[in-house]
């Protein structure tokens, strides 16, 4: 497996502030809980930590994402092991996130979930996320699709290869199993994935009226996408703003 050397890749990020990368994370997990993103105690979020070595800040096995703090996050090396917080990761959670993280130049976050209507695209035979809506403009060429669903994934080749599918995209639709989206921080991972959802919800739900689909014209949905582009401002007041709305409502989150 050839991977990405830290230093490579934290080469130009800015200083990371662990403290506020454990809130901000906590806060991605309940909000994603709120709007119906997660999936019980299953699924997972993590982010790269900077060093000289390969670690990852990700939600713990067991953990509901409604009740996760700050202070609940584990910190696990690159073979699983916890090296700071208490508890483990979710099996499948290293095995995918780590082999993510370690081998797509651009995942600085890893955020993967059973949200429903994204992963009901990947129910149907042929599911493409299609340009019916501006949102999904968002996302032109820039999904990679795997319709290979191989079982739970165990093994961390089987993350190799969910990674090797991604290619250098920044969303992965998994086939009969749910998505993976990954983003430089994690206000952009946040943002992505609550318009990814809404996009695909829009599609499952213009699809279920039986009539034909009103695409984008390609033309049009470039240019979209263009307009679209280079949002991390917007990204950040989204994520500043669901921080307000728990610290209004649930501030244990920061604990």
């Amino acid at each position: 497996m050839t991977t990405y050397p830290v230093s490579e890749l934290l080469r130009n990020s800015p200083a990371m502030d662990e403290r506020q990368v454990r809130v901000e994370l906590a806060a991605a997990l309940r909000m994603a809980a709120r709007l119906g993103m997660h999936e019980g105690i299953c699924n997972h979020f993590s982010v790269r930590l900077p060093g000289p070595s390969w670690r990852f800040l990700m939600n713990p096995r067991g953990r509901h994402w409604s009740r996760m703090r700050a202070s609940d996050l584990v910190v696990i090396d690159e073979t699983g092991r916890t090296v700071e917080g208490t508890g483990e990761p979710l099996r499948t959670g290293f095995t995918i996130h780590s082999r993510i993280h370690m081998l797509h130049p651009g995942a600085g976050v890893v955020f993967h979930t059973h949200m429903p209507y994204a992963t009901a695209l990947t129910a149907i035979k042929g599911g493409r996320l299609l340009q019916v809506h501006q949102n999904a403009a968002r996302f032109l060429d820039r999904c990679a699709y795997d319709d290979e669903f191989a079982g739970l994934a165990f093994d961390p080749s089987e993350g190799e290869r969910m990674a090797e599918v991604f290619g250098d995209k920044s969303v992965l639709f998994l086939g009969n199993h749910g998505v993976v989206v990954v983003a430089d921080t994690i206000a952009e991972g946040f943002d992505d994935l609550f318009y990814l959802e809404r996009a695909c919800e829009i599609q499952v739900l213009a699809m279920s009226t039986g009539r034909p689909l009103a695409e984008i014209p390609p033309e049009v949905a470039r240019e979209t996408a263009a307009q679209f582009a280079g949002r991390r401002g917007s990204a950040e007041a989204h994520l500043a703003e669901v921080m307000a709305i728990l610290d209004e409502a649930e501030p244990a989150y920061r604990d």
